[in-house]
């Protein structure tokens, strides 16, 4: 009997917790409700990246012409980066000027506080002198001999002088004030003139990051587009060349019997090559694609 007693507690507890793990369920119901929801919703398909072109079923002609556009797109995507990288360096630029007028004009307004601190110290000074002068001047009245009257004259003395120094110094601090005023001044000008400067920069990089994010894209498009035509390893040389030369033309058309790109003479026999478009020429001299001037009348 005493047994029993002692089990009828647990099972008396275990119907009590079984409302607790029905109520855990409900939370993790609405999880599996909202997953499968988000599930019935269209997910955007992603674009098929371009399929290139096998190396042999595009013709020298071609890949000449997809070669001598893409530099042309390359060449349009790198003044755009130029044109927006100028931009962000001036904004930084600003932004550190700026900071560095702001650190001025608080260092200046700290030193002018200390020095006029100093001044009131100053003017303390000659009050504690100016009372210390009467009542040595007091002690006079009633001095016993002539030494201890000479005393106190000389610390009386010593007490205008100390005076004199204190009035020196006090005008000295606050000339010094007056410059530091007319340099707080100029400061703060010059701040409000950078923060215009700056909003005005940051107004126009923004324009300029809007229209040519647009712009960029188009190109990258059309440049994608056009490396459909090359293969990988006459791309990669593209590349390399372009990455090595100082404006980034990695091909240029023949112009007056020279090279486009470093002007050197080119042989007539080599020219004569260039016109047929059999193959794939380069400058002798700078490594440079070398297309006919044809070529760049024609577009994919």
């Amino acid at each position: 009997m005493a047994t029993a007693k002692k089990t009828a507690p647990k099972k008396a507890s275990a119907k009590k917790a079984a409302p607790k793990k029905a109520t855990a369920k409900k939370p993790v119901a609405k999880k599996v409700a909202a997953m499968k929801e988000v599930a019935k919703k269209p997910v955007a398909k992603k674009a098929a990246p371009l399929k290139k072109f096998p190396s042999g079923a595009v013709p020298i002609e071609k890949k000449l012409r997809a070669l001598f556009d893409l530099q042309g797109i390359d060449s349009k995507i790198d003044s755009i980066r130029t044109i927006r990288g100028e931009l962000p360096l001036e904004v930084s630029d600003l932004e550190d000027e700026i900071e560095g007028l702001a650190t001025r004009v608080t260092n200046f307004k700290d030193e002018t506080e200390k020095i006029e601190d100093t001044i009131t110290n100053k003017k303390l000074e000659i009050k504690e002198s100016k009372s210390i002068i009467k009542k040595y001047e007091k002690q006079q009245g009633n001095a016993r001999n002539n030494r201890e009257f000479g005393s106190l004259a000389k610390e009386i003395e010593f007490q205008h002088l100390n005076i004199q120094v204190a009035e020196k110094k006090i005008s000295e601090f606050k000339m010094g004030i007056d410059s530091k005023s007319d340099t707080i001044d100029s400061a703060k000008k010059d701040l409000k003139e950078r923060k215009g400067d700056l909003k005005h920069k940051k107004k126009e990089l923004d324009e300029i990051v809007a229209e040519t994010e647009k712009e960029e894209r188009k190109l990258s498009k059309k440049s994608t587009e056009a490396e459909r035509y090359i293969e990988d390893r006459l791309l990669i040389a593209y590349k390399r060349v372009r990455l090595n030369a100082r404006n980034g033309l990695a091909v240029v058309s023949v112009e007056r019997n020279s090279c486009g790109g470093c002007f050197n003479k080119i042989p007539p026999q080599r020219q004569l090559d260039i016109r047929l478009h059999k193959k794939i020429i380069v400058c002798e001299h700078c490594g440079r694609i070398l297309v006919d001037p044809e070529i760049a009348e024609v577009k994919l």
